[in-house]
């Protein structure tokens, strides 16, 4: 069986050094579709090294870290990339990411769950320097045709959407090759730009990355809803719930829950508001 849950899990942790600095964060932020306008002072915040802050989500990439590829070739686990699928994603902070930084990235396979004809992979990674924790980060990986081995199926964690009308809706366009700029931030599944190994998916065109969609979700709420501060941002989670095609409209809708939750739906504004993230949370300061 390609994946050995109980060799997954033992496995020792791996550790590595992983630094950035602001070129690193910037091709990142305009990854995620910022800089326009590109003399907007708020955009600049993202984009001009002068002015530069660091949106949490960068913590998914930073210094590539053990990321959804490098975490499938942990031992016990071999499976084919075309039948993998990011699941969900959640970042912890635990202060903010500086513009400039030097840490110790150490990753592990956390937990594997079997949901029947899918297994579940969280892969964890946790960043500490010289000052101490910075951030911990779970993805769990969607991996077609590897369940019924007999595992646990794990936590269903669903967040019930509010009855009411959002306190903010807005939509944020995908640039035809936002997901070419992207993956140089070091997410080189080719799912995400060749078109024949799309097909080999299921899908007739390359789609974006999920996490992609997830930063833009999250900067959407930073400038929307939290006055452009990425360090009132405490932790941010979701479960991807369909995909996205470049080329096509995020439509993001927010609920203020309360002064430290927001909650969040996106869908595809034209195919007809189908589901993207679904169950996403940023709990705030």
């Amino acid at each position: 069986m390609p994946i050995d849950a109980a060799k997954a899990i033992a496995a020792e942790p791996r550790s590595a050094e992983i630094s950035w600095g602001h070129k690193d964060i910037q091709l990142y932020h305009l990854g995620l579709g910022a800089g326009v306008p590109a003399t907007d002072p708020d955009e600049l915040r993202y984009t001009l090294e002068s002015r530069l802050h660091v949106l949490p989500s960068f913590a998914t990439v930073a210094g590539a870290g053990m990321g959804v590829v490098g975490g499938l070739s942990a031992p016990g686990i071999d499976v084919d990339l075309a039948a993998v699928l990011h699941g969900g994603q959640t970042i912890t902070l635990h202060r903010p990411i500086p513009v400039k930084g030097r840490a110790t990235s150490t990753s592990r396979v956390a937990a594997v769950y079997d949901k029947g004809k899918a297994a579940i992979l969280v892969l964890r990674s946790e960043a500490a320097d010289e000052d101490g924790p910075l951030w911990t980060s779970d993805a769990q990986i969607f991996v077609r045709g590897e369940g019924g081995f007999g595992g646990e199926r794990g936590p269903s964690v669903r967040v019930e959407q509010p009855e009411r009308e959002p306190d903010k809706t807005v939509e944020r366009a995908v640039r035809e090759d936002q997901a070419l700029l992207y993956r140089l931030s070091g997410d080189w599944n080719p799912l995400h730009a060749d078109p024949e190994f799309a097909g080999l998916a299921g899908f007739d065109r390359p789609i974006l990355h999920g996490l992609c969609s997830y930063g833009m979700t999250l900067k959407a709420v930073v400038d929307t809803l939290l006055d452009g501060n990425v360090t009132r941002v405490r932790s941010y989670s979701t479960r991807f719930a369909g995909v996205v095609f470049p080329g096509e409209t995020l439509r993001i809708r927010m609920w203020q829950q309360d002064s430290s939750k927001v909650q969040v739906s996106v869908t595809a504004a034209e195919r007809d508001d189908a589901p993207v993230l679904a169950d996403t949370v940023v709990e705030t300061s």
